[in-house]
């Protein structure tokens, strides 16, 4: 099952209302310093806050990791970087002190109580295929059903006045910005155009040394694999709590196993973190599991992979400015195109054939595996829809945003500290 829901987690955001409002109270009087910069992701220490710590930290910043696992707290301790629990009282200091704090998913990924002041820089993580935020229904929906126009509305003018808060959430290109305006009621001020830290990744070095690296961490993660085998990734999005209806039945998979050993492919599965469904079965022999428990950021691997599966992930972005064959599978796209929807319309990312079923999605994806001339009509897809959302790719987003924060630092955020808290 599913560990989070929309409806359950807008229930505990209400219940949680007084522990903000003594945060809220607790920030208003406690002076910030200059030097110190808090980052948190609810990926751990990985996506676009890994890259920006490197940077701040390399440029002379005062950074902190604000952890919120054990597991991230082991590999904080491994990297030999400053951490703290995020909901520690420490991790509450830190915060309400912090000039800078930096996530990616919520103020969840830092002490949400005391993310409030100084500037809040939200990196997201990734460019909006399906609806988000404000755009997307199901970000209010309601825990009462009973209630559920009035706390819609509620929930959305609390959501408004929270994110209200970010001071600088960099944006790909200024499509991608515009999404981004719209679906957390941003001011374009706030929303400058300077690429994703997280795909600098993929702009830096030589396409042959980025394909080296990551094959190498691939075959470190899931065991030997020759440079000529093909790589097939395959990535479901989460489905707002309900259940994943890509998962194959097992004539699928074993149809899937066919083609892999036809083809002399591997099929790496990385169902979303909070997705439903046990893809664990699917596991053996050319399946592989990859999921968040095995690596948190995939995007340095995507160099190394040769094909990618997915439905309405974000990922498609990052895939098309890796140069990587899309095959795309949406089982259930009419559905989700009422409840969830899209920017645009999904044909204008996936090509006006994906497929719905199984059977459908092998028979594409043999194609690919086999077909040189459908490869290479994939790939020219992959870099016409990436020359449409990238403005940049030359390595230094990361750069823009950490210069955009620094011009938003006021010269006297409260009464400066010399020391780190």
């Amino acid at each position: 099952m599913a560990s989070f829901s929309f409806g359950a987690g807008n229930a505990g955001k209400l219940l949680r209302i007084p522990l903000y409002v003594a945060g809220r109270a607790v920030t208003a009087v406690v002076p910030r310093s200059r030097e110190l910069w808090v980052f948190g992701s609810a990926v751990g220490l990985a996506d676009g806050a890994w890259a920006l710590w490197q940077h701040a930290s390399a440029a002379g910043e005062r950074a902190v990791w604000l952890t919120g696992t054990a597991d991230e707290a082991q590999d904080a301790a491994a990297r030999g970087i400053l951490h703290a629990p995020k909901t520690s009282l420490r991790g509450f200091w830190l915060t309400a002190r912090a000039a800078v704090t930096v996530i990616t998913h919520g103020f969840g990924d830092v002490n949400r109580y005391a993310a409030t002041g100084g500037v809040i820089v939200q990196l997201w993580h990734g460019i909006p295929l399906k609806r988000i935020g404000l755009d997307a229904p199901v970000t209010t929906a309601s825990p009462l059903p009973f209630a559920a126009p009035l706390l819609r509305r509620a929930l959305a003018a609390l959501y408004r006045r929270t994110q209200a808060r970010i001071r600088v959430l960099p944006a790909a290109s200024d499509l991608v910005r515009g999404r981004l305006e719209s679906a957390f009621g941003l001011p374009s001020a706030h929303v400058p155009v300077t690429g994703d830290p997280r795909d600098d990744v993929l702009s830096t070095g030589t396409a042959a040394g980025r394909r080296a690296a990551a094959r190498a961490r691939l075959a470190a993660l899931i065991g030997p694999i020759d440079a000529q085998t093909p790589v097939v990734l395959y990535a479901p999005t989460w489905r707002d709590g309900a259940a994943d209806p890509g998962l194959p039945a097992s004539a699928d998979l074993a149809a899937l196993r066919a083609v892999l050993a036809d083809t002399g492919a591997v099929f790496l599965v990385r169902a979303h973190h909070l997705g439903a469904g046990d893809y664990a079965a699917l596991a053996g022999g050319s399946v592989r599991l990859l999921g968040s428990d095995v690596v948190a950021d995939v995007t340095p691997l995507l160099p190394g992979v040769d094909t990618l599966v997915t439905d309405y992930s974000s990922l498609a972005y990052d895939a098309a400015l890796a140069r990587l064959a899309t095959v795309f599978f949406a089982p259930d796209l009419d559905g989700y195109a009422r409840s969830r929807g899209f920017y645009g319309t999904y044909a204008e990312v996936a090509g006006d054939d994906p497929a719905t079923t199984w059977p459908a999605l092998l028979a594409q994806l043999r194609a690919v595996l086999t077909d040189p001339a459908e490869r290479a009509a994939r790939v020219a897809r992959a870099g016409a829809l990436s020359a449409r959302v990238h403005r940049f790719a030359d390595g230094r987003n990361t750069a823009r945003v950490y210069r955009a924060i620094r011009a938003r630092i006021p010269a006297t955020p409260g009464r400066p500290s010399r020391r780190m808290p």
